[in-house]
C-alpha cells in the first residue's frame, strides 16, 4: 500500500515519512516546489499543493492512505481528489484548540474545525490527531535570543505548559496509518508533563551546556518580540496559553503511550534532540 505524506519536509511530516519507511511501508512525499531539497535520495517525491487542486490527482493516484495537515483553503479540492482516487484512510494533524470551550471564537480552532468537518462529511475514513502545544514552537520564541544573547524574555516565567514532541505526534500518525482500530478516532494529544517556562529554559540550558538567563518583560514587550518570528494570530494564542498557565496547570495525557505502546518524550529529551538549534 502507498501512503502519501503531505508536508513531508515539516517538523511532523518528516518523522511520519521516516516512521513509515522504517516500518517497510511505501511512501510518497509531496513538495510544493519542483526541485525539493532535504528528502532522502531516491525518495518518491511528487510536486503538489493543497491550494492547487489540479496538482492532487497525480500525487494520490494509486495511493490508499494519506497523512494530511490542516489547510482549510484546500480541503474541498483534497476531498474531491481523495474520493476520486479511492483513498481508504486519512490521518489529519489537527489542533487541540478544536475542543476548547471558546473554539467558535478562536481563529486557529475554526480553521481546524473546517478541515475536520470536511473530512467527517465526506466518504473518507479518518483519524484526527488533535495536537496541543508543540515543543518546536520554542524555536520560534527563543532560538534567536538564546543563540545571540543567552537569554529568554517572557512575561510569565512560572506559567505552566505541557509541550508535545513532534516525534510523538508522528508516532501516533504512523500507528493510525498502519494498525487497525483507529478509524473514526480523534486523539487529543498533550505533553506527558506540566512544566513552567522557567523549567523549560533550564532543560534547554542543560542540553546546550550553558546557563540561560531568564528576564521578565511586559506583555506588550513580549508581543513585539514574538511578532518578529510569528504572525499575530500565533502571538495571541501563545500569550493566552501562557496567561492561562499562571492560574491552572495544563492538561497532560498518556495517549501516546496508550496508542503506540511506548512512553511519550519528555521536554528534556526534546531539548537534547534540538540542542544544536539553540547553539
Amino acid at each position: 500500500m502507498v501512503t502519501v505524506v503531505f508536508g513531508a519536509g515539516g517538523n511532523v511530516g518528516r518523522h511520519v515519512a521516516a516512521g513509515l519507511s522504517s516500518a517497510g511501508e511505501k511512501v510518497r512525499l509531496t513538495s510544493r516546489k519542483p526541485l525539493p531539497r532535504g528528502f532522502p535520495p531516491g525518495a518518491d517525491v511528487v510536486t503538489a499543493d493543497l491550494e492547487s487542486p489540479e496538482t492532487l490527482p497525480a500525487v494520490l493516484d494509486g495511493a490508499q492512505r494519506v497523512f494530511l495537515y490542516a489547510k482549510p483553503e484546500g480541503i474541498a479540492g483534497f476531498v474531491t481528489a481523495a474520493e476520486s482516487a479511492g483513498i481508504q484512510h486519512v490521518v489529519l494533524l489537527s489542533s487541540g484548540s478544536v475542543i476548547h470551550p471558546d473554539a467558535a471564537h478562536n481563529p486557529i480552532a475554526r480553521a481546524h474545525i473546517a478541515v475536520e468537518s470536511a473530512l467527517e462529511n465526506s466518504s473518507l475514513t479518518w483519524t484526527f490527531i488533535r495536537a496541543g502545544m508543540f515543543a518546536t514552537n520554542t524555536l520560534w520564541w527563543w532560538r534567536n535570543s538564546i543563540r545571540d544573547e543567552g537569554v529568554v524574555r517572557v512575561p510569565y516565567p512560572d506559567a505552566q505548559t505541557a509541550p508535545v514532541h513532534e516525534k510523538d505526534l508522528a508516532a501516533l500518525a504512523v500507528t493510525a496509518l498502519t494498525q487497525p482500530g483507529h478509524h473514526g478516532h480523534a486523539y487529543p494529544v498533550w505533553g506527558p508533563e506540566s512544566l513552567s517556562i522557567r523549567q523549560q529554559v533550564r532543560h534547554i540550558g542543560a542540553a546546550v551546556g550553558r546557563e540561560i538567563t531568564l528576564e521578565v518583560i511586559t506583555v506588550e514587550q513580549t508581543r513585539v518580540e514574538l511578532g518578529k518570528t510569528m504572525p499575530p494570530i500565533g502571538v495571541d494564542a501563545i500569550l493566552a496559553a501562557w496567561q492561562a498557565g499562571t492560574t491552572a496547570p495544563p492538561q497532560v495525557s498518556t495517549v501516546v503511550a496508550d496508542v503506540t505502546g511506548r512512553p511519550a518524550h519528555t521536554f528534556a529529551q526534546w531539548a537534547q534532540d534540538h540542542a544544536n538549534d539553540f547553539r
